[in-house]
């Protein structure tokens, strides 16, 4: 089967869609939720209201946390919309924006190694992105010890790699991770164990800057994320 012509002077991603398509896809994606995510915030509020005034009637301690949740998942997908969907792509200097976040995470009792080759510039919505990778280093400073962090050039992209000693992810779990609210402990407590959405924005964020991430074995015996970033 002959394949279709590419129009010309457009820019294709890997598979072979005009990157624009991609982008307004993108776009109007982010739009979506972050109208959505707003518009659900009436409601739960009226709900914690009334909740509140149910103190001491049975399932009503329940009925909190549950509401408590969902506010924190509204809340997730409102910080990734706003970024996400604003920023402009500028000249940014990944090896200081490395250095925030991990100094952020130790703040919070990460053990964290951070190795960067020298000054790597690349367009990137800073905002996104850092958050991106702070989701990263939190997931993995939840379930591990010690963190590494390393970035530099390969090739024709910009690689980062978080390497941890944790319990890793099993490799026909791996793709599943990605999707929104799928929480490999079962629970449903977001103190423990999130609400199921920070790799979920890292791949969109990846994707959104025209990379992506894959999950493999760490040599130091945990989980390995590899973010690639073209240049």
């Amino acid at each position: 089967m002959v394949g279709r012509a590419r129009r010309p002077g457009l820019r294709y991603h890997r598979a072979g869609i005009p990157s624009g398509r991609i982008q307004r896809q993108i776009d109007q994606r982010t739009d979506m939720l972050a109208g959505v995510s707003h518009d659900l915030r009436t409601p739960l509020t009226r709900m914690k209201l009334q909740l509140a005034l149910l103190d001491g009637v049975d399932g009503a301690d329940e009925l909190k946390e549950d509401v408590d949740e969902m506010e924190h998942m509204l809340e997730g997908y409102l910080a990734f919309a706003r970024g996400e969907g604003t920023e402009t792509p500028e000249a940014t200097n990944l090896t200081e924006l490395l250095d925030g976040v991990v100094a952020q995470a130790r703040r919070k009792g990460g053990v964290i190694d951070l190795h960067s080759e020298g000054e790597l510039m690349v367009p990137l919505r800073p905002d996104a992105f850092r958050r991106c990778v702070a989701n990263l280093l939190d997931n993995a400073s939840r379930y591990a010890d010690h963190v590494t962090i390393r970035a530099g050039t390969r090739g024709d992209a910009i690689e980062v790699t978080i390497d941890d000693d944790g319990p890793g992810i099993p490799a026909d779990r791996r793709e599943e991770v990605f999707k929104p609210f799928y929480r490999l402990d079962g629970s449903r407590n977001p103190g423990t164990g999130g609400v199921g959405l920070g790799l979920t924005i890292a791949r969109d964020v990846l994707r959104g800057h025209g990379g992506d991430i894959d999950l493999s074995d760490s040599p130091t015996g945990g989980l390995r994320a590899r973010l690639r970033l073209p240049l």
